[in-house]
């Protein structure tokens, strides 16, 4: 065809040819620019099944516009030549330069993030690729990867699955139930065994091309197909860092979760592929930059980083199956976690790396390869009355050889002895000489009393909720525990925080910033420079809008203690008043990976997506907020506010059903929260309905809603703006509620 004009495109070379037709450079002579065009081939076009899916390949790359994704011009016929018009790129394919040999680590983790990203808008429009591989990726003369080939994509066109929150593959009648598609090499085990496919999909094809990009072998190899779906079902790909020593720890690591053969065991979503992705290219070139090294970053046979251990406390198993011990569960384990983050010796893991195995069935092991921990703590608890049984075990997760188990039969008076102990003896199975200084800090109680521990616990449980009636249950479970031991250090934090949220959301009587900043006193009085403390002065910070002592405050806080539990919702909360959206968006992935439970931290990041305006970003959040309250509320379900956050989430991807049921249930819960009225009037306000959303705000500052600056700044209320209600309504800019 070179030297022929087809329609108005004046084909000059070929540049390519696979299974489905052959690539040509042209010339639009209409628009006089040099395009790409992809023919499908006589013999293919006659298929009708074929043909669909040509053009399905171009409607599904046409519906996204992402820098690392090839755009599609259009899809065209001439005569009998069907083609699709495509970017003309310069450069190689990922497959030809990898035969040259693996790449560079720096090349590797670039292009890396640069896949995941557009994995991630592909997968936030529905959009799963199920052809990944090196042959489908562009890497352009200026070092950038282009997705190419969407000819397997499936477009859902019904919504995502709600229980995994991922674009599913329905099977249609272009692919039955049963048939495999995609290349064998870098197919996932659901697409060998013909199963229906979701993003996951991606993500394990996604996993095969990196293995092969950072050590130039394919995980699964074999000189048949049978031998290479064989290894992909039943056998586990060498290590990375067996293959390449040379190669960073955790990239072993990030590669080998994406290649779990359990779906459900897999990274989730590509954001969580990214986020992991850049976290250790940036603790790379800060470490070139400081000269320094970790075991977590870096392969190294130095003595010291060999003697260094890892210990992940997995959260303990609750016996009694009562739904209201969990809260004594989860303190309990990370109250372990940060007794033994006080040895020096020994490296703890953050709760956002310890959740996702939370009430799963996993072995010692497989947490140890996935996080890279040489340790591994786990056990369980029953509460009988006012006795506790508490297993706990410690694990080689080398070998899953136990090295150390105990169980004890005490009173809850004893709590914090076998706290202690548990750390004790963890510290003695794994030979770690304690100094006085850590003996010390180990031996030290938050508090005498453990009713009052007990009190606590509960009360910050309720106090992640934030509506009206959680924090006054939060309130009154703090007082209590004040009253138990009036030296409580955290209790009087915990107060103060309460007392503070309750003038900002609910009601501004100044009487409780009086009782918010005596609270604080006594916290420091008793507790020095706990980071709870901290966190409390920092409220009362946030409240007055003295914005900066607050970022201040909360960056030297959060670096030293990033798991602190709210603080990075607070910090997120300043920078969005203050009107700092961009470094708000700067720290979101920071702030996501240490916000553990506290799902409020994802607020202000939505609302600084939204006022920049960057709406495929905010769509992008919205799937992953999505994920988080589907989660929340099947363990949870009545949380009110996880709830109407859940239904914001839903308007802003356009599911107005779910919306309205989850808005619906969380009024039935709540119906005077002037928190759950606010968030209904945002749901209102996506929706389009203008009326509703009114009418709920004014309800909300009916309830004790004041007039904020934050309201006038949320992006959801953005069909309001300019309303004279809504502008007599918050016409003071003062400060208030999300």
């Amino acid at each position: 065809m070179i030297g022929k004009t087809v329609s108005h495109y004046q084909i000059s070379a070929q540049l390519g040819e696979g299974g489905m037709g052959v690539v040509y450079e042209a010339e639009d002579t209409n628009l006089g620019r040099h395009v790409a065009l992809k023919f499908l081939t006589p013999s293919m076009a006659k298929d009708e099944n074929l043909l669909q899916r040509f053009q399905r390949e171009a409607r599904a790359a046409s519906a996204l516009n992402h820098p690392n994704i090839c755009t599609i011009h259009g899809i065209e016929q001439h005569d009998s030549e069907h083609f699709i018009v495509m970017e003309l790129l310069d450069g190689e394919s990922l497959s030809d330069r990898i035969r040259r040999g693996a790449l560079d680590i720096e090349t590797v983790l670039t292009l890396g993030v640069q896949i995941a990203d557009a994995l991630e808008s592909a997968h936030s429009k529905g959009i799963v690729h199920r052809d990944l591989k090196p042959a489908n990726i562009f890497v352009t003369s200026r070092g950038q990867a282009k997705i190419l080939d969407f000819g397997l994509a499936k477009i859902d066109q019904k919504k995502p699955d709600a229980a995994s929150n991922v674009p599913t593959a329905i099977a249609d009648h272009l692919t039955s139930a049963g048939a495999t598609m995609g290349t064998v090499a870098y197919m996932s085990p659901e697409q060998a065994r013909g199963e229906v496919t979701d993003a996951r999909t991606d993500i394990f094809s996604f996993g095969t091309v990196l293995y092969q990009m950072a050590s130039g072998h394919l995980p699964f190899q074999g000189d048949t197909s049978a031998v290479v779906f064989d290894a992909i079902l039943n056998r586990d790909p060498t290590p990375l860092n067996e293959v390449n020593p040379s190669l960073p720890v955790e990239l072993g690591r990030i590669v080998a979760q994406m290649l779990e053969r359990d779906r459900d065991l897999r990274f989730q979503s590509a954001t969580e592929v990214k986020t992991a992705l850049k976290r250790l290219k940036r603790d790379l070139d800060s470490g070139r930059h400081s000269g320094e090294t970790s075991s977590a970053v870096h392969n190294t046979s130095s003595p010291q980083v060999a003697k260094e251990q890892s210990i992940a406390v997995l959260y303990f198993e609750n016996l009694s199956g009562m739904k209201e011990d969990e809260y004594l569960r989860d303190g309990i384990t990370e109250d372990i976690t940060t007794e033994l983050s006080k040895i020096g010796g020994l490296r703890t893991f953050f709760r956002a790396n310890i959740l996702p195995y939370r009430d799963k069935s996993v072995t010692a092991g497989q947490v140890g390869k996935e996080l890279g921990a040489s340790h591994v703590l786990a056990g369980s608890l029953r509460r009988i009355g006012n006795r506790l049984r508490i297993n706990a075990q410690l694990i080689d997760a080398t070998n899953e050889f136990p090295l150390w188990s105990e169980r004890y039969d005490r009173e809850m008076e004893d709590v914090f002895a076998v706290q202690d102990e548990i750390a004790q003896k963890i510290a003695s199975a794994l030979r770690i000489t304690l100094s006085p200084q850590e003996q010390e800090a180990l031996a030290a109680k938050p508090t005498e009393n453990p009713h009052a521990y007990d009190l606590y616990l509960r009360g910050r449980n309720y106090a992640r909720r934030v509506s009206r009636q959680d924090l006054q249950v939060a309130l009154q479970m703090f007082e209590s525990a004040t009253a138990l031991d009036g030296d409580f250090a955290l209790a009087h934090a915990g107060l103060a925080n309460v007392c503070v949220q309750h003038f900002y959301y609910f009601e501004r009587d100044h009487r409780w910033i009086d009782r918010a900043v005596a609270a604080t006193e006594k916290a420091r009085r008793n507790g020095s420079d706990a980071p709870e403390v901290r966190l409390a002065e920092a409220w009362l910070g946030f409240a007055e809008k003295r914005y900066a002592e607050v970022l201040d405050k909360m960056r030297t806080t959060l670096k030293k203690y990033p798991d602190l539990d709210g603080g990075y919702y607070l910090l997120g909360s300043a920078l969005f008043e203050s009107g700092q959206y961009h470094e708000l968006v700067d720290i979101m992935e920071d702030a996501l990976a240490h916000a553990g439970e506290n799902y409020n931290t994802m607020i202000p990041i939505a609302n600084a997506l939204g006022a920049l305006g960057k709406t495929e970003a905010l769509n992008n959040f919205s799937h992953r907020m999505v994920a988080t309250f589907e989660a929340h509320v099947r363990k949870v379900p009545e949380d009110a506010r996880a709830r109407v956050l859940l239904a914001n989430a839903y308007s802003t991807l356009g599911r107005f059903e779910e919306a309205k049921r989850e808005a619906d249930i969380a009024m039935a819960l709540r119906p005077d929260d002037t928190m759950i009225l606010y968030n209904i009037a945002c749901v209102f306000c996506l929706m389009g309905n203008a009326k509703d959303a009114m009418n709920s705000l004014r309800k909300a500052c009916d309830a004790g809603y004041s007039a904020t600056a934050w309201a006038r700044q949320d992006p959801d209320l953005a069909l309001l703006h300019g309303d004279p209600e809504f502008e007599s309504l918050f016409a003071t800019p003062e400060a208030s509620a999300a």
